[in-house]
């Protein structure tokens, strides 16, 4: 008699247990691989990441995260292992990341070229004249507003170069009329519309920048202007949570075929953003 009722206490239980089987959550689906890249304000405002990353995902199934900062800050985000690439536009910057043991190769990617943009009304007189050092001195000597980005990036450093070039020794001669903000190239570019000053741009955030106003190309085609950008690994051998073969595929994709076909297909307005030139020595 013990036993017969045993038998039907546990045969009452049994639908019980399927039931409970049968409602419980369902098994998630494994989280997409991801990567994070520290990159440039250029990169991101331009637009060029909205065009390149779901291409590179729809390959491969991997998302990329993308830390947008100047490239002295990406390359620190680098230094201290908080991105698993760096792409940036800095070339001796980038050489010394890699020397310093924080990035396993730079690859050459693509480039585009700085301009010189300014107010209509040109208070330095340079408007469609193609020597940038010429045009620099020239602002500096009418002491013509001009917003520096001031903030470590590749155009920053880009611009204190080309200051150089022309012979000016900007902490000796700089005053009002030289502006530092430490904020991206969107903030720069605003700052000069509403001083009616001269900014170093690189093109490609300049031709995907709204609020021009009155401001508009003074200075463009000196073969210093150039702009090469390069995609490095973080070095996983110094931090090894890094996500090394998803971070190199992006990397392969982006230097190989598809990759470099994304680049030079991307445009505004009809007009090419960026030349790829992933297989070009030197640059």
């Amino acid at each position: 008699m013990i036993r017969r009722r045993f038998l039907f206490a546990a045969a009452l239980l049994v639908p019980s247990s399927l039931a409970q089987a049968q409602t419980a959550a369902p098994i998630s689906p494994p989280k997409a691989p991801y990567i994070v890249v520290s990159s440039t304000t250029s990169t991101q405002d331009s637009g060029l990441f909205n065009h390149l990353l779901p291409l590179f995902k729809a390959k491969t199934g991997i998302d990329v995260r993308v830390v947008s900062q100047g490239t002295g800050q990406a390359l620190d985000t680098g230094k201290r292992g908080d991105a698993d690439v760096v792409f940036v536009h800095a070339k001796a910057q980038e050489e010394n990341f890699v020397a310093g043991g924080f990035g396993v190769e730079r690859r050459p990617v693509m480039y585009n070229d700085f301009v010189l943009i300014g107010p209509k009304s040109d208070p330095a007189g340079i408007k469609g004249t193609k020597n940038i050092a010429a045009a620099l001195k020239a602002v500096q000597e009418k002491q013509a507003a001009f917003v520096s980005r001031g903030d470590r990036s590749g155009t920053h450093s880009a611009e204190l170069a080309l200051w150089k070039l022309a012979g000016i020794e900007l902490n000796a001669v700089k005053g009002s009329w030289y502006r530092e903000i430490g904020q991206g190239m969107g903030a720069a570019l605003n700052t000069a519309g509403a001083m009616s000053a001269y900014v170093l741009a690189d093109r490609g955030t300049w031709l995907s920048f709204k609020n021009r106003g009155d401001l508009g190309i003074v200075v463009e085609g000196d073969k210093r202007l150039f702009n090469q950008y390069g995609v490095i690994l973080v070095d996983p051998a110094k931090h090894p949570h890094v996500k090394k073969a998803e971070g190199q595929a992006f990397i392969d994709w982006l230097v190989g075929p598809e990759g470099q076909k994304a680049i030079s297909d991307y445009k505004i307005g009809g007009e090419q953003l960026f030349f790829a030139n992933a297989g070009q020595p030197g640059v």
